[in-house]
């Protein structure tokens, strides 16, 4: 592998685009926190959607559908295909909502469903708990990636001529000393641009680092020893092609239905629990994060709907097969490679010939920074709007918040960067996030549609997994027996507490009545109070909406990789199903909307 000039020149031009954008919008996002938080609620939904589709393409992303692809086929994707049941709910349900509540991040959702000091504390909590604690966590297991793809691609990397450094009982090796330069980097054109900044530089970036895989896919496929998709095909077992689960060999598994060769509990755990259970950034049920964060900063409800469903489709139906045929590719190519993760990134260093070999580096870097700046940003508005403005400087101008905010930026970064230190597994974080997150999804999707949810249900849903996670760990309990045993726990505990302490005050029930009119049979008790205000109906739509809205993205997934394996009549049957449910989405959203014909556009 030889960079040349023509390499380190693309890679040089993204950096110059990427902060010029930030320089660019730098004095926009200075007017006020809402302009550098959420734009100044105008993105428009292309922009808002695909935003947050580059903001879920990390650097690790790639490397982690390499390993599912080695270990179960296509078919292992279904491990983070499932969330599409819990994201169309986002679309449908929950989109509109955000954008109408007209707060500045989803823990000040707190601040008008909750009323007195357990409201205050939970604001608090939640900005400490996930807009710090978690929100490193997950920036630290980018960073693992991003280190990763750095050792294989430039394995003699050191800093005046040290592989690692010391400092202060840490240890930093070159690489991530490297990563730390791109987190500097990326903190400077994020704490100049806000979120508008973020969300062009996130269209830019995504748009880089799709090119940039399909290429390696291209070149990957083609490749002397794979042969094209015929030689896939007669290379590599059949069940590897497989877009279902294939039957397990497992005595313990389900039989003949089977789900990637794993138990009942597995299965029940991944496709019957986890996406409505468990917080996960970009995947929180009912919407959330930086995912909740772009809805209340598109143009009107509208937009926030459409980006959503924007998401949905790029995010499961679009961008999947590129690694997909590159990760089968490796199999092939680097048959005794044990981390398949590294296998995908060899595919960059033997490959890519000169000039195409800057465009898949920088590639990397644009998916590595665009989940950077957007988790940063989002981490950064809990800390100021929700912990610094309304305990610490409540009288303080929002100019000056907004300096706060550039310089809280730069620290959060630098103490993920700490936090990397002290991982050595990818897997061991994202467990962690979703087993102690485990049944907190219930409460966030009823505390929208039932009044009887309060402060103290979501307080108790939040620290209950913590009262039995370290006996299972200590007890060394797999992670998908783990995840159901802490769901049924946490739901027992959080209805438990809902019955036994009051309701919220009937003051804040109806000002947030008033303000978000959700509909529904859960607000029933208030809603009859105010004939005059018309709430949200037509819920049997947006569950057809919802079913068809999955039929959708998974058959426009199956369909173009039907196509891409050369079964065309089945594709183009998948498409057409697919297409067939996108139009009946269409005309249900005009009437939902109530939007003139010409107005929709998808």
């Amino acid at each position: 592998m030889h960079f040349s000039v023509l390499d380190w020149s693309i890679i040089g031009v993204y950096f110059v685009i990427s902060l010029g954008i930030g320089i660019y919008m730098s004095k926009r996002a200075s007017r006020g926190l809402s302009d550098f938080f959420l734009s100044g609620r105008n993105l428009p939904w292309y922009i808002a959607g695909t935003s947050m589709v580059a903001t879920t393409f990390a650097a690790d992303t790639p490397l982690a559908v390499a390993e599912l692809v080695s270990q179960n086929g296509i078919a292992g994707n279904w491990l983070w295909w499932n969330m599409v049941f819990g994201g169309m709910m986002t679309v449908f349900f929950f989109a509109r909502l955000w954008r109408r509540s007209g707060i500045v991040t989803d823990a000040e959702f707190v601040s008008i469903r909750y009323a007195g000091k357990k409201a205050s504390f939970l604001r608090g909590f939640r900005a400490v708990y996930i807009g710090i604690m978690m929100n490193v966590i997950v920036i630290a297991w980018v960073n693992l990636a991003m280190t990763k793809i750095l050792k294989v691609i430039f394995p003699e990397f050191t800093v005046f001529g040290l592989s690692e450094i010391h400092f202060l009982g840490l240890t930093f090796s070159s690489h991530l000393l490297a990563v730390g330069g791109l987190m500097l980097f990326t903190a400077v054109y994020t704490s100049l641009s806000g979120l508008w900044g973020i969300s062009l530089t996130d269209s830019f970036q995504f748009i880089i680092a799709m090119t940039g895989c399909i290429v390696l896919a291209i070149f990957a496929v083609n490749h002397v020893d794979v042969g094209g998709i015929w030689g896939l095909k007669q290379k590599l077992p059949e069940w590897v092609f497989s877009f279902l689960p294939s039957p397990s060999e497992n005595s313990n598994s389900i039989g003949a239905i089977g789900i990637l060769k794993m138990s009942t509990v597995a299965f029940v755990a991944y496709l019957g629990v986890q996406w409505w259970s468990s917080w996960y950034p970009g995947a929180e049920p009912g919407g959330g994060g930086y995912i909740a964060q772009r809805m209340m900063s598109a143009k009107d409800e509208k937009h926030s709907l459409l980006a959503t469903l924007w998401f949905q489709v790029a995010h499961f139906a679009i961008r999947p097969w590129p690694w997909i045929i590159a990760a089968l590719a490796a199999l092939i190519i680097y048959p005794n490679e044990a981390d398949k993760g590294s296998a995908y990134v060899m595919l960059i260093r033997d490959l890519m010939p000169s000039g195409l070999l800057g465009l898949l580096i920088a590639a990397f870097l644009a998916a590595y920074m665009s989940t950077l700046a957007s988790q940063t940003v989002w981490g950064t508005s809990y800390i100021i709007n929700d912990l610094y403005k309304p305990f610490i400087a409540k009288k303080q101008d929002e100019k000056s918040l907004v300096k706060i905010s550039r310089y809280t930026t730069v620290v959060l970064m630098l103490f993920s960067l700490i936090i990397t230190t002290q991982f050595d597994q990818i897997s061991d974080a994202w467990k962690f996030v979703l087993a102690c997150s485990a049944g907190i999804g219930p409460v966030l999707i009823l505390r929208w549609y039932w009044w009887r949810i309060n402060a103290w249900s979501e307080l108790s849903a939040m620290l209950a997994p913590y009262a039995v996670y370290p006996i299972l760990m200590i007890n060394h309990v797999d992670y998908e027996t783990s995840l159901l045993i802490i769901v049924a726990w946490s739901s027992t505990v959080w209805l438990t507490v809902t019955f036994l302490t009051k309701p919220e005050n009937p003051e804040i029930l109806h000002s947030f009545y008033k303000r978000i009119h959700p509909g529904g049979f859960g607000w029933r008790k208030i809603s009859v109070q105010y004939p005059e205000i018309k709430s949200d109906s037509g819920f049997a739509r947006l569950f057809i909406n919802w079913f068809l809205g999955c039929i959708m993205v998974l058959l426009f997934l199956f369909g173009m990789g039907k196509i891409i394996f050369q079964e065309y009549t089945t594709g183009f049957i998948f498409l057409a199903i697919a297409l067939l449910a996108g139009t009946f989405i269409y005309f249900n959203l005009k009437v939902i909307l109530k939007e003139p014909e010409d107005e929709i556009v998808l």
